[in-house]
């Protein structure tokens, strides 16, 4: 099979791959887990593609073992998963709930065993639902439930975990969740979702200090990010796309990297926000980014335009338009490598010596092919899309930026969020119905990758 060829990256870079566990445990009323708010969404008809859930999705929960042992095939140095916070606090606060931190031990333990680093994020969107009904992301007080949480885990595995991520691009959640209702939990507040960005951001303060307060160290945070184009040189078009730019980029990371937010969006946050800043603003060890295409915007028009395939249905200030031009990936998502060079580079512009060590914490494809008559998936798309997307990498490290680290997304195909099991990430074919795993050409292809910089 080709191995499209790309630029060498330094030799201590971390290669690993991502999961969450939403996306793909399953057994969710096992374990003694408690209900989230994306158990909630799913069971809203017409909040997900083809009524699809997580109930079961990869079935990892039961299966990590088989995982593991195709991760220690595949020859990475760490994987990225997340805690499910209710299988450890089914209620979101109160008494610790042993099955779950026993099924995470199984994990780590499993995963140190084949000479894999454990890399967890705290949360990755499956809010508790009882914190959720009790107003989630936008009443203050899930702030002290997250640092609470986090100190839990912190003390129970601080010695076994050598890299942590705190939260899981806070954008998606306050955005698509609080702000146009794509995702769980399902609200269009448009921006009024934005204190749901400070108390993430909060929670993200709050946690880093509760962990290093038990012991743990070596921590950052998992940011969205991607370069914001605008659609023309027209005034209303350059003052939309930096609109844009600072909800979509720059609250979530300024207040993290320089202790102030946007001035642009200091109205839209609640009162008192500013004396967040120095909690928020705590010191951290790396900085997560995770890419996946840039965007367009516009001024306002007829429509507000299309995020994953759904319309925007409420009022906005800006526009998302199409990115013509380039190929795009399965789920229509532009391929766009220079792109990625471009946000790195502007992140070491932009926050210079305040900026930590990278790793970019997500970055991948989603490209649908199955397997062929001899069962082979030949996802020469994806080999391709990667190797671009290493290549920009490695130009951004050529240009001084420090990057230490890849995780691909994603180990498995799995449930992607609002359209089910329609769109494919994985470097292993997951057949759902059987739940056999089917490493994928771009599977070999990475491994390739990953022994010819050892």
């Amino acid at each position: 099979m080709s191995n499209s060829a790309f630029p060498s990256l330094p030799a201590s870079f971390v290669w690993g791959v991502s999961t969450a566990a939403y996306q793909i445990e399953g057994a969710v009323t096992e374990g003694g887990r408690g209900a989230t708010s994306w158990d909630a969404f799913c069971a809203t008809p017409g909040r997900v593609f083809d009524g699809h859930t997580g109930e079961i999705a990869c079935d990892h929960y039961h299966r990590y073992p088989e995982d593991i042992a195709l991760m220690k095939q595949l020859g990475i140095d760490a994987y990225r998963f997340s805690f499910a916070w209710s299988r450890i606090q089914p209620t979101g606060s109160g008494a610790v709930n042993a099955d779950g931190l026993a099924f995470y031990d199984r994990l780590v333990d499993g995963l140190l065993e084949a000479g894999i680093a454990p890399t967890p994020t705290l949360f990755h969107w499956d809010t508790p639902l009882a914190l959720e009904e009790k107003g989630g992301w936008l009443n203050r007080d899930i702030t002290d439930r997250f640092a609470d949480y986090a100190h839990i885990m912190g003390t129970h595995f601080a010695d076994r975990i050598p890299q942590w991520i705190t939260i899981n691009e806070p954008v998606v959640l306050t955005m698509l969740g609080y702000g146009a209702g794509i995702q769980a939990p399902g609200q269009q507040l448009g921006f009024g979702a934005l204190p749901a960005a400070h108390h993430q951001l909060l929670a993200h303060g709050r946690a880093v200090t509760a962990l290093r307060a038990a012991g743990a160290d070596n921590i950052g945070i998992a940011n969205n990010h991607a370069p914001t184009w605008a659609a023309s040189e027209k005034e209303e078009d350059q003052q939309a796309a930096g609109l844009y730019d600072a909800i979509a980029n720059w609250v979530f990371a300024d207040p993290i990297l320089l202790g102030r937010y946007p001035a642009e969006l200091e109205p839209f946050l609640p009162v008192g926000a500013q004396d967040d800043l120095p909690a928020i603003s705590v010191p951290i060890d790396w900085y997560g980014i995770n890419y996946y295409n840039p965007t367009k915007v516009s001024a306002p028009g007829e429509s507000t335009g299309l995020i994953d395939g759904q319309e925007l249905d409420i009022d906005l200030p800006f526009a998302l338009q199409d990115i013509e031009g380039y190929p795009t990936t399965d789920f229509d998502w532009p391929v766009v490598p220079e792109a990625f060079t471009e946000l790195l580079t502007s992140f070491q512009t932009r926050y210079g010596s305040a900026l930590p060590p990278i790793y970019i914490t997500e970055n991948g494809c989603a490209i649908n092919d199955g397997p062929n008559a001899d069962g082979v998936v030949a996802d020469q798309r994806r080999i391709d899309y990667t190797a671009s997307h290493l290549a920009a990498i490695a130009d951004a490290v050529d240009a001084g930026v420090d990057v230490r680290g890849y995780f691909h997304w994603s180990l498995l195909d799995n449930f992607e969020w609002a359209v089910g099991f329609s769109q494919r990430f994985g470097l292993i074919y997951t057949d759902y119905e059987t739940q056999e795993r089917i490493p994928k050409q771009s599977y070999w292809w990475y491994r390739d990758v990953i022994q010819s910089h050892r």
